[in-house]
């Protein structure tokens, strides 16, 4: 028992080594009353942890889940009780929902207040169980280093996701033996312990596709997520197959890879790109959900289409079509046995004509395209500022995007010329004021890298607050606001479904570079397409932190690659 005492941690220090443990190199959140403790462990203990303080609980979440997508590390936020619990959900479900590993640690009551009406009482377990694979509020700080283990074990086995963990007042003071903390190392990154596919499922869904006459894979997340880009490459190229993605899939190939198709779907999608989903009378989906957006709401694949899926996740295959061959194992291991099974499949394999549909594809795509970045209309078009992101981002830059204005058209026109996670979109549930946050969380993640972050002048007035973390941080990123003062996609919307009647999505013409100098940042207002090139040149090499306010075409007036608006 002696020994027990001596070699005792209190509960939030417990916390902290538990998180040291699992490789945690950073931590974003705002303190609380119910914090201190964890607050002061962190303080007293050596350790290598950089905590960021942010000025909302939600930018907290959304930091850590675009650390967690750059990184494939753990992304952790923390936030007190009450209104931080309530806070930090959009960031747990956005992350669950996207397949990433974020850990939203609440500090919470006092156990022994529970039920006496005590000050930000809320049932955090009942609040956070439908948003999180793993969650639960701890009643012993002895029971912390288990239930930080399952955490880390549920967020990056299987398919990736968050989880929750409530750590109350009272037990952040009571005793933890420290030889009770320890980590796998496996659970520092995700995916960890990837599961294999069933033996022969990889073989019969090569073997149908290989029966095909005009097969098309299409991508989600799960591959980037999987590391399994250079195992598509080579499957690809080896068959000639054309590969075009979700939104969360971009980044399966480079978007200036010869197969790579780019998005289909209804945001991001072109009619060019949808004719090769029309056309194929095989879809192989890969680490892809086959959900609304993708398919247009199921407009495609149609019946008789047959249907491959590859996932991870057992319960996407067969859930919106009828699946010939479903494989079920993590998009690495898959991919790499279906081209070990194609180096010594005898007979010649097929060629699928792909590089050549692609290339007929995007040149009528992007003749479009840089007919409108190239007109003179008196007025920035969206086109423009996309055209001129293409000329001058670093070939490894990460670009971030809210839901809003900037996403459909960076999704369909981007030029990114390598494999991997350079783009981020919360294309879970889109809850504006993302962009300005994640992009935070994202260069703590690689700060090698420059990161830009791109939002709608609805998103921004979201989150504008984050902008003095930002400049406390010295973080070189770079912000453009597409200013058209509206809720931009709401309002385009009601132009193509309700016959041009527009209801309470106008609000007054912010000056956005004002505000973000107000916070001191180094800031530009551009209304001419030819400051543009200029202004982007300079804001991407400055050193500090920078926000370009473009005052732009409406979208409601804008040729949005958005198939539902362009009928």
């Amino acid at each position: 028992m002696g020994e027990t005492i001596r070699n005792a941690l209190n509960g939030a220090e417990a916390m902290v080594r538990s998180l040291e443990a699992h490789g945690v190199r950073h931590i974003f959140g705002l303190c609380g009353d119910t914090t201190l403790p964890f607050y002061d462990a962190m303080f007293t203990l050596d350790h290598d942890i950089t905590h960021v303080l942010t000025r909302d609980e939600r930018s907290a979440a959304y930091m850590a889940d675009a650390y967690a997508r750059v990184t494939g590390r753990v992304g952790v936020c923390e936030g007190p009780s009450g209104g931080g619990a309530t806070y930090i959900l959009p960031g747990l479900i956005e992350a669950n929902e996207s397949s990433y590993a974020v850990l939203s640690i609440t500090t919470d009551i006092s156990v022994a207040s529970y039920g006496k009406y005590p000050l930000t009482e809320v049932d955090q377990e009942a609040l956070m169980r439908p948003l999180t694979k793993f969650n639960t509020v701890i009643k012993r700080a002895d029971h912390i280093p288990r239930m930080v283990r399952q955490a880390f074990r549920a967020m990056t086995t299987g398919r990736p996701g968050s989880s929750h963990l409530g750590l109350p007042y009272d037990i952040q003071y009571d005793p933890v033996a420290s030889e009770d903390i320890w980590g796998d190392p496996r659970h520092q990154t995700f995916p960890a312990y990837r599961g294999a596919p069933e033996p022969g499922a990889v073989e019969a869904a090569v073997e149908a596709v290989l029966t095909a006459k005009s097969p098309l894979i299409v991508c989600g997340g799960g591959v980037v997520i999987s590391g399994a880009m250079e195992s598509l490459d080579r499957l690809a190229r080896r068959l000639d197959l054309a590969v075009a993605t979700s939104i969360s899939g971009k980044g399966s190939l480079a978007d200036t890879h010869p197969l790579s198709l780019g998005v289909v779907g209804s945001n991001g999608g072109t009619d060019e790109t949808w004719e090769l989903m029309e056309a194929a009378d095989l879809v192989v989906f890969m680490g892809c959900r086959a959900g609304s957006t993708t398919t247009s709401r199921w407009e495609a694949p149609r019946p008789g289409q047959r249907i491959v899926h590859f996932d991870s996740d057992p319960m996407v295959i067969g859930a919106n079509y009828p699946t010939e061959v479903g494989v079920v194992a993590d998009l690495k291991l898959a991919l790499e046995t279906a081209n070990s099974y194609l180096d010594v499949r005898p007979g010649e394999l097929p060629a699928f004509g792909g590089a050549a549909k692609v290339a007929d594809i995007k040149d009528r795509k992007f003749a479009k395209f840089q007919e409108l970045a190239r007109g003179k209309t008196g007025e920035i078009v969206p086109e423009q500022i996309i055209d001129t992101l293409n000329k001058k981002l670093p070939d490894d830059a990460i670009v971030v995007s809210d839901p809003g204005t900037s996403c459909p058209y960076y999704n369909a026109y981007s030029q990114q010329k390598h494999p991997g996670r350079q783009y981020i979109t919360n294309r879970a549930h889109g809850a504006l004021g993302y962009a300005l946050s994640a992009a935070l969380g994202a260069w703590y993640g690689r700060p090698d890298s420059k990161v830009v972050a791109m939002m709608g002048d609805g998103s921004f007035a979201f989150a504008c607050g984050e902008l003095e973390t930002v400049v406390r941080a010295n973080a070189p990123i770079t912000y453009i606001v597409f200013s058209n003062s509206a809720f931009g996609w709401i309002k385009a919307s009601q132009y193509a479904d309700c016959n041009r009647r527009y209801y309470n999505v106008d609000f007054n013409r912010t000056n956005q570079a004002a505000v973000a100098e107000a916070f001191g940042l180094k800031t530009w207002r551009v209304e001419n397409a030819e400051d543009l090139g200029r202004v982007m040149t300079e804001a991407l090499a400055h050193e500090g932190p920078t926000l370009i306010d473009v005052i732009c075409q409406p979208l409601e007036e804008a040729a949005a690659p958005v198939r539902r608006w362009m009928g």
